[in-house]
């Protein structure tokens, strides 16, 4: 058996390693279908982790040296898709792989992170990365004093081009209606800031470019087509938490979730299951940024030593 199973290789997954194994846990196993490194890997850069030697590098260069100092303390990786977590009546845990190999943990920490939904656009997968972000925290800094666009309707998506307003000179919120589902208040906030521009009814009929990165938008407007010549799109249409293999024969989650089937936690992590903890952006409240995930991930792992140990 082991004593924790850690289920996802990003941030959080890889923190989690660290400190599960340099605290003295001997047989922890990482579940990640691929190279360790997570979603960040996919960012074109990165400047806004505390203590970073390379401001700027890209999201794989970032996440390179995390797996070689996990390795060192003892985490094993094991390249397998995880299909399904469930619990014995011995309150173990049973990590089923879709190749239906079964392994058990005393332990579980669930890092499994979200996926960004696509807006569906012509052109979205192809600058994605150069001029197509999910993160306006992340790469906004590299649009400073640029005209910008913001694809959605809702709080994220106003909240982001607020934020968006005090890097780019100018930012276009697009939204397919003239109601957002936003609250009012930000809305407001919104409209009454001058450097952001509604544009509404419209959507995005194609993203353009070339090999540098994105020029522009082909927008259908209630008035017809517009070229909106812009170097950056942030689409928010909503997130993906990773979630399936929490859910049980009958259909039910294993543990307790919020309304937007986000992990419930409490501040070390805690589900409502003993023994089962989750950690990134799968847990509900998650901030969505490598720091953050890297955190709960350490808080995780230091609250899996203590159950394991309480076991014995």
């Amino acid at each position: 058996m082991l004593d924790l199973a850690i289920i996802g290789g990003g941030p959080a997954g890889l923190s989690a390693g660290l400190y599960a194994t340099r605290g003295g846990l001997k047989n922890v196993v990482m579940f990640e279908m691929g190279e360790p490194g997570g979603q960040i890997t996919s960012s074109s850069e990165i400047e806004n982790y505390p203590g970073q030697k390379n401001p700027g590098e890209s999201g794989f260069d970032f996440m390179s040296t995390w797996w070689g100092q996990c390795s060192h303390f003892g985490l094993i990786h094991k390249r397998a898709v995880v299909a399904q977590i469930s619990q014995n009546t011995d309150k173990s845990f049973n990590i089923k792989l879709d190749n239906g190999e079964i392994e058990t943990a005393k332990a579980v920490i669930v890092c499994t992170g979200s996926t960004p939904r696509r807006a569906g656009f012509e052109g979205e997968d192809k600058f994605f990365g150069r001029g197509v972000s999910t993160c306006a925290t992340c790469d906004g800094f590299f649009y400073r004093n640029k005209e910008v666009a913001v694809l959605g309707g809702g709080d994220t998506a106003i909240e982001e081009a607020i934020y968006l307003s005090n890097i780019a000179s100018k930012v276009y919120l697009i939204h397919r209606r003239d109601e957002f589902r936003a609250a009012p208040v930000t809305v407001e906030k919104a409209k009454n800031n001058e450097k952001i521009e509604f544009i509404t009814p419209a959507t995005i009929k194609e993203a353009y470019g070339d090999n540098a990165g994105l020029n522009g938008l082909i927008l259908n407007t209630k008035d017809g087509e517009r070229d909106l010549k812009v170097p950056g799109i942030f689409t928010f249409v909503g997130l993906n938490v990773n979630n399936a293999i929490l859910k049980q024969d009958d259909g039910k989650f294993i543990c307790e979730m919020d309304a937007n089937e986000n992990v419930k936690v409490d501040l070390k992590m805690k589900t409502s299951v003993p023994g089962l903890f989750a950690a990134g952006d799968i847990r509900t409240e998650a901030p969505k940024q490598v720091v953050s995930a890297a955190a709960d991930g350490a808080v995780a792992a230091l609250s899996a030593l203590s159950y394991i140990e309480n076991l014995h």
